[in-house]
């Protein structure tokens, strides 16, 4: 018989095999993960920081669809905007001396832009954002005091359709709006 790990959590910080995990869907879970990143639970915000947590790391998309998953079960719960938020961020070097940009979600991820993450722009509420992707096609957006904060550290550039502010991290350009010059 294969081992498998059962913890949601593993203990060396790692994630739990949730691609591998097929349960029968179980029905629909009472929680939501509201835009500004709460995770509610029968209409009361979660205030146990280890329980999302826990529940982050058991958390699976498919299409448009979010689901908490163990290998016995799959309980569907809905997502306002994306399930995850940045909450901080660093800026940094790689071990090649290049620029590179690290984010905290609010759910303990670490995630090295140009690495192991994507920064795209989505339309959200008729207003372009940026998104940094996550892991198994979910996204985090940004906490509006921390993106505040990363607008002043973007490099300014010339485009043919305006002025782009762009970070660069891991030898990638990474465009976090474009505005014209007007």
């Amino acid at each position: 018989m294969a081992n498998i790990n059962l913890d949601p959590i593993p203990k060396d910080g790692g994630y739990p095999p949730v691609e591998m995990w097929h349960p029968d869907f179980c029905g629909d879970m009472d929680l939501i993960i509201s835009a500004n990143g709460d995770w509610v639970h029968e209409g009361k915000v979660i205030e146990r920081e280890r329980l999302v947590t826990l529940f982050s790391r058991i958390l699976w998309r498919e299409a448009d669809e979010y689901f908490l998953v163990t290998p016995a079960e799959k309980m569907r719960i809905r997502v306002e905007d994306v399930p995850f938020q940045i909450t901080q961020f660093e800026h940094t070097q790689d071990d090649q001396g290049q620029s590179l940009w690290r984010f905290y979600t609010r759910t303990n991820d670490v995630l090295e832009l140009g690495k192991d993450c994507e920064l795209e722009l989505f339309q959200c509420q008729g207003e372009w954002r940026p998104y940094v992707s996550v892991r198994h096609g979910m996204w985090a957006s940004f906490h509006r005091n921390v993106f505040y904060q990363l607008i002043e550290q973007v490099s300014l550039v010339a485009t043919p359709s305006g002025t782009s502010a762009q970070l660069t991290s891991a030898g990638k350009a990474y465009c976090l709006g474009t505005f014209d010059d007007d």
